[in-house]
Parts: structure tokens; sequence; C-alpha cells
């Protein structure tokens, strides 16, 4: 009975922990934008958890995940919580503010307008122009019936815009160096004008002026729109949901829900003009190189929130006052909150130690270049971390590594090989480079033939079959000797006789 008892038991908490463990990898194969839009969103479902600036030594120690699980010690404890509201950096936001809201703009009416046109042009196989976030104001400006003074101070104002639709400086700087002082209440009005073009919220000085210029009275929650924008986007910015519910009177579901509306407005109105780019790879770490010649990993966190358990939430459920289901409800969200600060750091260590290992290996490829690679498996790097292989392959997904020799995905550091002429390892990389410069090299009028690229490999300690060759060479898009050939015989053709 006791022996039944017991595999009942594991089995039950292997139930248990499946779900967790899954969460666990999910966390470990996110890059870091990705774990940052996870963690954003987590912030959104769950009150339980918030974020905070700076924690002291002893609040580390209070927050340690690997801290027993008893009731109190699961509920984090931070005793330097502090809801009240910080103007100066709220006013800063425009600048600090970490995506809580969609990065896709909303369409404009011309915007939509465009998409048409440039659907015409593309049809009559004439090339669309971008329009300017300055063009599509002044254009706006231009139809309406202004007097001169307010629409010149109101194309000084366009002017003055940043690539986000912000007005930078003070609106004294609008002024002429000539004007008079007392025509700031021209750049006011003119400012107003302004913040009534396409589109919503262009013209603000600062976020909270943005994101209230965007509101309009037959909006959803208008009025609790207005409130927390009014007042507690930095309540919001630090998920200080209490604080808000105790200051307004606000459910924590209506807070909720109203963010959810929020999270619709754009921050950056005028971002929506600016010239598309390829996009740029962010690594998720740095290898520095050290005085002694090693590579050391760090992590790339700046930008990553501290997570940390509501010190209400705790107090309420320590307390006795919460009923039986509100006590199970802040339980389960406890207990969500802290899977993820654990698996979060559990991603944290991960990762730095996997990639420390890879570097270990690669330190040629980082000193000497792609051609120094040395081979490498998976398995390699999971017998030195001691973890399993497919732990190797999440925590390298995705991920981006900044060297002193430029930005590489991690998975390019892992090589096959073969043996030199001497039985030292070759990585297939380096032989596929030495491929390429001796075909570079070759007389264009006699080149090589695969089974003549063997013998060469061969002198320079390459060993390699020839139908390998073949194949890389096929691979790398290099035609075949005859083909190489009868290109440099058109080409002779073609050039002038000097």
């Amino acid at each position: 009975m006791r022996l039944s008892f017991g595999l009942e038991q594991r089995q039950v908490q292997k139930q248990v922990m499946a779900p967790r463990m899954i969460q666990s990898m999910e966390i470990l194969q996110l890059p870091m934008m990705a774990l940052e839009e996870r963690i954003e969103q987590e912030l959104i479902d769950n009150p339980i958890l918030e974020t905070r600036e700076e924690v002291s030594p002893t609040d580390t120690e209070k927050e340690n995940p690997d801290a027993p699980t008893t009731e109190e010690k699961e509920l984090v404890v931070d005793e330097s919580d502090n809801n009240s509201d910080d103007f100066e950096r709220l006013l800063e936001m425009d600048r600090e503010f970490p995506d809580h809201f969609n990065d896709a703009p909303r369409r404009s009416v011309s915007e939509i307008s465009d998409a048409g046109d440039r659907k015409l042009d593309a049809m009559a196989n004439i090339e669309a122009r971008t329009e300017t976030l300055h063009n599509h104001l002044q254009r706006q400006l231009g139809e309406l019936d202004l007097q001169e003074d307010l629409r010149s101070m109101a194309e000084r104002i366009v002017s003055s815009l940043d690539s986000n639709g912000y007005v930078t400086g003070s609106l004294q700087d609008i002024l002429p160096p000539t004007a008079d002082p007392a025509s700031l209440h021209l750049v006011e009005k003119a400012l107003e004008v302004v913040q009534q073009l396409d589109p919503p919220g262009v013209g603000a000085r600062d976020l909270r002026e943005c994101l209230l210029g965007q509101l309009t009275p037959d909006m959803l929650m208008y009025d609790a729109l207005t409130v927390l924008i009014s007042d507690h986007l930095d309540d919001l910015h630090h998920n200080r949901l209490p604080a808000i519910q105790k200051k307004t009177g606000f459910s924590v579901e209506y807070i909720q829900k109203a963010w959810e509306e929020l999270r619709g407005l754009n921050p950056k109105p005028g971002a929506m003009f600016t010239a598309v780019s390829a996009p740029t790879v962010t690594p998720d770490l740095f290898a520095d190189h050290m005085d002694d010649g090693s590579y050391k990993i760090r992590l790339e966190e700046g930008r990553m929130p501290s997570l940390r358990i509501s010190k209400y939430y705790r107090d309420r459920f320590l307390s006795g006052r919460a009923s039986p289901e509100e006590k199970e409800f802040i339980k389960r969200k406890i207990n969500s909150a802290q899977w993820l600060i654990e698996s979060i750091e559990q991603r944290r260590s991960t990762v730095t130690r996997v990639a420390q290992a890879i570097i270990d290996h690669q330190t040629r490829f980082l000193d000497e270049g792609p051609e120094a690679i040395e081979p490498l498996k998976m398995q390699q790097i999971a017998d030195k971390v001691g973890v399993h292989v497919t732990t190797v392959s999440r925590a390298v997904g995705d991920k981006w590594v900044q060297t002193p020799r430029g930005i590489y995905a991690l998975k390019r550091f892992f090589a096959g090989g073969t043996k030199s002429n001497d039985g030292e390892d070759i990585a297939w990389d380096a032989i596929r480079l030495k491929l390429q410069e001796l075909i570079d090299k070759e007389d264009k009028s006699k080149p090589y033939s695969d089974d003549e690229l063997v013998g060469e490999l061969t002198k320079h300690g390459f060993t390699a079959a020839r139908r390998t060759i073949t194949k890389y060479r096929k691979k790398m898009g290099i035609p075949s000797s005859r083909q190489r050939r009868d290109w440099t015989k058109v080409k002779e053709k073609k050039e002038p006789v000097s």
C-alpha cells in the first residue's frame, strides 16, 4: 500500500510539473526582444507581478527564487515599496517608455488612401514616393483657412517636430530670434492647430499629451482613460494596479480593461512616416575580450525589467482578510509569478553558461576569423555544461552575440568537420573558405576540375572526398570547371581589343 501511494504521488507530481517545465523551455528559447514582450504581457495578465527600478542587497536576498517555498517565503517580500508618483520621470517617459503600447501605428485615412494609390502606381509601373511627416502636415495646413501669421507659426512648429511627431524643446525656442516675447501666445494657438491635424497625437510635448490627444469623447472608457493617462502613467508603467485602485476607486479588473484600450493608442504617431529600413539584429549576449586573451560572456539585460511580487497582495494573503475565493486566486497568481521569475533566472544561467562554453571552444574563430572555426557539435557543449542536448538547442536558438569581430548567431559557431592530413580536426566551414579561395585564384582559362580541387586542398592539409567537393561547390553556387571556362571565353569575346 505504501509503495503504491508513493508511485501515485510521484505520478501526480509529474503531471503538475509538466506545464511548468514547458513554460521554462519556452522562456529559455525566447530571444531578448521576445522575452521583453512576454514579460510585458505577463504584467498585464497577472496583477500580482510588479516591476522595480532598483533592488537593494537585502531585497535581493529576500526575493531569492531558490528560497524555501513556505507560504510567507513563497510570497516575495519587498519592504521598500513606494507607489508615489514621480512626475519628473513621467516627463521623460516619451523617451524611456518600454513599448507598453502596440508597435503598429493606427492606419489613418490618408494612409489607406496612399495604399490604394501605390497599387495604381504599380500597375502603371510608376514608383510611389514615400510621404514624409512634414509634407503630410504641411498639406493639411494648406487646406485650412488660417491667418497668415498663425499659418506661418504653425509651419514653424511642424518643421521643429522630431521623427516621432513630438515638439522638441520649449515653445519659446520656436519663436524667431527677433520676435517679441509677447508672441508666445501665438505659438500656443498655433500648437493647438497642429495638434488637431492627422495623425492623432502629433505635436505633443510629452507622452501624456500625445496619448490624451488621441482620445475622443465617443471612445469606450473615455473617462477612465483620461484619468489613467493624466495621473497614473507611471503607476501603469510599474504595474502598480493596487495604487491606482486606491487612488481612483476603480476595481483592478476595470483598470486592466482600460489598460487594454490604452494599448491601442500610438505613443509615436509620426513613426509611420519614417522610411522603412531593414530590421537590425539585437544581440542577446556580449563577448568581452579580457586582458588575458580570453572572452567573457555577459547577458544583455539592460532593457528587461526586474520583477517582484506585489507587497499589497502578499499582505492581503497573509492578513487573513481575503475571502477563500480571493485567497485561492492570489495563491494561484503568486505561484504563476514565482515560476515566471524562476524561469527567467534559469534562462539567464543556462544561456550564459552555454554561450560561455561555445565561446571558450571557438576562441581562435574570434582571434583569427571564420577560417579558424573549430568543429563543434551541440552534444559537446551539452556534456561540458551538464545539460541535455535539446536544452543547448533551445538556448542557442535565435540568440545573437556581439563580438569584437561583429554580431554572430550562436548557431554559427557549430560546425561539422573532418580530419586533416596530420589527424587534426578541421571544420567544414574552413574547407569551404579554402575552396572559394582556390577557385578565386585559379587560371580562368584552365579552371580546376573537382578532382584537381581535391588535390589542391590536400596540398593545404585538407582531406575531402570528390563528392563532398562537388556538393559544396554546388551549394556555394559555383559552376563546374567547363561552365567556368566557357563563361571566361564568352567574356573575352565581349571585351574590346585595345
